[in-house]
């Protein structure tokens, strides 16, 4: 699923696809906001750690799961 952080003082957002589920991206936002962890920390797709501290954190929006896309023609 796709993941977008907006990140405060910072030009660009950060997108990243996810293969964790909504519950725990959301839950691990949650966690970072509430004080629990200075960082948030998400695992793209090929096992890339992303770290933001959690007192930049502008936005998160969580997308929806997209099934695989298989073959080469344009839909």
């Amino acid at each position: 699923m796709e993941v977008k952080i907006g990140v405060q003082h910072a030009p660009r957002e950060i997108v990243l696809e996810s293969g964790q589920s909504a519950e725990e991206v959301e839950r691990v936002v949650g966690e970072a906001l509430a004080g629990k962890s200075q960082l948030l920390s998400l695992v793209d797709e090929h096992g890339r750690k992303v770290l933001v501290p959690a007192d930049r954190l502008a936005y998160i929006e969580i997308g929806e799961p997209a099934p695989r896309k298989v073959g080469f023609g344009a839909l």
